[in-house]
C-alpha cells in the first residue's frame, strides 16, 4: 500500500559528513544576508535572522526538495517595505502570516505544477540576472558610513578587505582539487576569519552589520485591527509575497532538480513555504522563501539531502542563543568572496555558447529576462513578463502553421482540409482560406488534421457557416475530435452548426 505522506525516504543514502559541514557553511552565509535584508526593510535585525531559522528549519523538514535551502529572503522583504512604512511591522507579519495562507492553498489545489511552463529562455534569464544581482550585492560591503554619508572603502581599508576577499576566492578554487572532503568555501571560511584573528587584521565584520544576540523566537500575535478595512490593506501584500515567494522557489527547485538529476514535488512545497510563512508572522519573522544562492552554496558542499538544511537552521538559532559573540567577529570579506563564487557558478555560461543556436525571440527573452532581474529586482515580475512573450511567440508562430487544402468530389461536394491547431492566433488565416461566393451549395470542413481550441476558435465556425447561411448553401464539420465536439456542445448557444457523425472504429478481437 502507498504511504499517503512520507516525511523523509529513508532509502536515500546520506552522507552524514557532507551534510553536516554543508549545513554550517550555509548558516554562515546566510546571517549577514538575512541581516542586511532586515536592515533595508526597517526591520529589527533579529526579525531576519528568526525568518532564516524558522523557514529553513520547516521547508528542510516539510518541503518538496531535498537540498533545497530557504531563509529570510531579500526577494520577499522587498514586496514589504512600502507597507512597513506606512503602517509598522505588525501590519507585515500579518501580512505574511496571509501571505503562507495563499501559499498552502496553491499547494492543496495542486497549481504548483504550472511552473512547468516557465521556457527555457526565461530560466536562463532568470539565472543569469540572479547571478549578477548575487555579484552586484557584495559590492556593498565595500561601502562604509562615515558622517552619516555612504562612501566606498578608500586606501588601507579597502586594500585589506580586497585581499581577503582574493584570498577567500583562491581557497575555494584550489582547495576542491587537494580534496573535496571538506567544503572548500567552508574552509575559506575559517581560513580568513583565523587570519583576522591571530594577525589582529582590522577589517569589517559581521556585527558592524547588527548584533545577533537574542533569545527563542517569541510568539506573537500581530496587533492589528481585525476587521474587513485591514483585511483590504493586507491582501494585495500576501498575495505578492506569496506570487514572488513561489516562483523564485519552484524555479529554484526546477533548477536543482537539473543538477542533482532528481525531481522535487512543486506542490509539496508550496503548502511547506506556506507553513513557514504563517509561523513567520507568529514568531516575529520577516517571511521568506527558497534561496538559490545558499541553495547553490549546499549543493556545492556535496548535500544532496535535508540534513543539511536542518542542521543550518538549528546553527543559526545556537548562534543567536548563544553564539553572537564569536560570529560578530567574522569577517565579511570572507562571505563576500563565497558569494562572489557562488554567483560566477550560478551564471549560465553555456548559454553564451548555444545563443547563436538558438532563435533570436529566445535570445531577446533570456535578455529581457536577465535585464529585469537586474534593474527592477523583482524575479516574480521578470518571469512573468518572459512567460508571456514567449506565450504570444509561441501563438503567432503557431498561428501562421495553419493551412487548408481543398477539392471537389465526383459529388459536387467541396472538402476544406484543415491543417493547424484554430485557435485565437489563427482564426484571421483561417477565414481568409474559403471561397464562400463560388463554393457549391455544399461545404465538408475536415478537421482531421486540426483542432478547435476556444472560443475564439468557435466564433470562427460561427462566422463562417452564417456566410454560407446567407447563400443557401449547406456546411458540414468532419472529424472532429472528442474533445472539439465536447467544446462546440457546451457552445450550442452561440453556434448552430451540422457536425457529421464519424464512424468509431474498433479493433476486431
Amino acid at each position: 500500500m502507498k504511504k499517503a505522506f512520507q516525511l523523509f525516504d529513508f532509502t536515500q543514502e546520506v552522507n552524514y559528513k557532507n551534510e553536516i559541514l554543508a549545513g554550517l557553511t550555509v548558516a554562515m552565509t546566510m546571517i549577514p544576508e538575512s541581516l542586511s535584508f532586515a536592515i533595508l526593510a526597517g526591520f529589527p535585525p533579529l526579525v531576519g535572522l528568526y525568518a532564516a531559522f524558522i523557514a529553513g528549519l520547516v521547508t528542510a523538514i516539510f518541503g518538496g526538495r531535498p537540498g533545497m535551502i530557504s531563509g529570510g529572503a531579500g526577494a520577499t522583504v522587498i514586496v514589504l517595505i512600502a507597507l512597513m512604512k506606512s503602517h509598522g511591522i505588525e501590519y507585515v507579519f500579518a501580512a505574511v502570516a496571509l501571505g503562507g495562507v495563499v501559499q498552502i492553498c496553491i499547494g492543496l489545489f495542486k497549481l504548483g505544477k504550472f511552473i512547468r511552463l516557465v521556457p527555457q529562455p526565461v530560466m536562463f534569464g532568470f539565472v543569469n540576472g540572479l547571478a549578477v544581482v548575487i555579484f552586484m550585492s557584495q559590492l556593498e560591503q565595500f561601502k562604509t558610513v562615515v558622517n552619516g554619508q555612504v562612501s566606498w572603502l578608500q586606501g588601507t581599508p579597502l586594500y585589506i578587505m580586497l585581499g581577503l576577499v582574493a584570498l577567500t576566492v583562491a581557497i575555494v578554487l584550489i582547495f576542491p582539487k587537494i580534496t573535496k572532503a571538506v567544503p572548500a568555501s567552508l574552509v575559506a571560511i575559517m581560513v580568513v576569519f583565523a587570519l583576522v584573528i591571530i594577525f589582529n587584521i582590522e577589517t569589517k565584520t559581521v556585527e558592524d552589520i547588527a548584533s545577533v544576540q537574542g533569545g527563542f523566537p517569541p510568539f506573537h500575535i500581530p496587533n492589528i485591527p481585525f476587521s474587513f478595512e485591514t483585511l483590504k490593506l493586507i491582501f494585495p501584500y500576501s498575495v505578492i509575497v506569496a506570487a514572488v515567494g513561489l516562483t523564485e522557489g519552484l524555479l529554484t527547485l526546477n533548477l536543482v532538480d537539473e543538477i542533482t538529476g532528481t525531481r522535487g514535488n512543486s506542490n509539496r512545497e508550496c503548502i511547506a513555504q506556506g507553513g513557514s510563512n504563517i509561523l513567520n508572522g507568529f514568531f516575529y519573522g520577516m517571511g521568506g522563501c527558497p534561496m538559490i544562492a545558499q541553495t547553490l552554496v549546499n549543493l556545492g558542499a556535496g548535500s544532496r539531502a535535508r540534513l543539511s538544511g536542518i542542521i543550518a537552521a538549528l546553527t543559526i538559532l545556537i548562534i543567536i542563543l548563544f553564539g553572537a559573540p564569536v560570529i560578530g567577529k567574522l569577517p565579511m570579506a570572507a562571505l563576500v568572496g563565497v558569494m562572489m563564487m557562488v554567483a560566477i557558478t550560478t551564471f549560465e555560461w553555456a548559454s553564451f555558447k548555444v545563443i547563436n543556436k538558438m532563435p533570436k525571440h529566445d535570445v531577446f527573452v533570456g535578455i529581457l529576462v536577465a535585464l529585469i532581474t537586474i534593474v527592477l529586482h523583482n524575479l516574480a515580475l521578470a518571469v512573468l513578463i518572459g512567460v508571456i512573450i514567449s506565450a504570444l511567440v509561441f501563438a503567432w508562430e503557431s498561428a501562421k502553421r495553419i493551412r487548408a487544402r481543398h477539392y471537389i468530389d465526383e459529388n459536387g461536394v467541396k472538402h476544406y482540409e484543415i491543417y493547424g491547431p484554430l485557435f485565437f492566433g489563427s482564426t484571421t488565416a483561417f477565414l481568409e482560406k474559403f471561397d464562400v461566393q463560388n463554393d457549391p451549395n455544399h461545404i465538408i470542413i475536415d478537421f482531421n488534421e486540426s483542432r478547435v481550441s476556444d472560443m475564439s476558435a468557435i466564433e470562427a465556425l460561427n462566422n463562417i457557416t452564417k456566410k454560407y447561411n446567407q447563400l443557401n448553401k449547406t456546411v458540414e464539420l468532419q472529424h472532429l475530435s472528442a474533445d472539439c465536439r465536447q467544446l462546440l456542445k457546451n457552445a450550442d448557444a452561440v453556434i448552430n452548426v451540422n457536425v457529421i457523425d464519424d464512424p468509431t472504429y474498433k479493433v476486431m478481437s
